[in-house]
């Protein structure tokens, strides 16, 4: 009979908790859709992403089309993107872009694609190690500066443009960089073309970087080792001229070929 009892109240128990989460499903599939959106955006605006991110999947799956569903897939990718999910973020944006190219929007769409792809190319760990960023992969950093450039190019009154084109100085500095860390690999191998040729594509592609200057330096020790001693004096002859002082002109040994990173200044926290 005890047995019995305590079989009851369970079955009881288990009839509340079923009617109760039925009937908080209920209300969730009820709320209107600017109630949605509104708790999303305060989870989000509170630093809640997780949450935040499961109300916006909620109301895009609830309301497929409209203005709350495009301002939803922004936010989305907004909460994806300080979640430290890049592959999602980029995924929604990437997504919103080629669907809402109207949206009123569209120029914070491409800054935050930006913004994922930047963030991509300096992690935490690497900055508390002092990591050489320019050494890593290039990809999303070539991303992130087309991203970008796209903004300003599409949007040059954007209020997001003044801080992209910072960004991309910062990229191409960058680029530039790696194109000098490789043009340096092969100097210390004695592999004088590859590093001459690196050295000249910075020269051409890069001019306006303060990696110019290494690369005329570069280009000058190569053809010197090479025995193209003419070409030599031009390109110490241009770098006198535009780097005056540059370590190369009053030491024909540079670069010693020390840790690069020491150089890199690192770029502001992103928003």
């Amino acid at each position: 009979m005890r047995v019995f009892k305590q079989l009851c109240l369970l079955a009881a128990f288990t009839a509340l908790a079923s009617c109760s989460l039925f009937t908080k499903q209920q209300n969730i599939n009820t709320i209107p859709v600017a109630q949605l959106y509104q708790t999303a955006h305060k989870a989000l605006m509170y630093g809640r992403y997780a949450e935040a991110e499961k109300d916006f999947q909620r109301l895009i799956a609830r309301f497929p089309s409209g203005a709350y569903n495009e301002q939803a897939q922004i936010e989305l990718a907004y909460a994806q993107y300080k979640d430290s999910k890049p592959e999602d973020a980029y995924s929604t944006i990437n997504r919103f872009i080629k669907t809402y190219p109207a949206n009123k929007h569209i120029d914070y769409a491409y800054y935050l694609r930006g913004l994922i792809n930047f963030n991509r190319t300096s992690t935490f760990i690497g900055r508390i190690v002092g990591q050489d960023l320019s050494r890593r992969d290039q990809g999303y950093r070539l991303q992130a500066f087309d991203d970008f450039s796209q903004l300003t190019r599409r949007f040059p009154g954007s209020k997001y443009a003044a801080d992209a084109r910072q960004r991309m100085i910062f990229l191409r500095n960058g680029l530039a960089r790696y194109e000098i860390n490789v043009a340096e690999f092969y100097l210390k191998r004695k592999m004088y073309v590859a590093s001459s040729d690196r050295a000249k594509y910075v020269i051409e592609h890069y001019q306006r970087s303060p990696e110019t200057g290494d690369a005329l330096a570069i280009l000058a020790r190569s053809y010197k080792s090479l025995g193209l001693d003419k070409l030599a004096a031009q390109s110490t002859e241009v770098l006198k001229l535009n780097y005056p002082d540059h370590p190369y002109l009053k030491d024909p040994d540079w670069p010693h070929f020390t840790p690069l990173w020491k150089r890199m200044v690192p770029f502001a926290n992103d928003h």
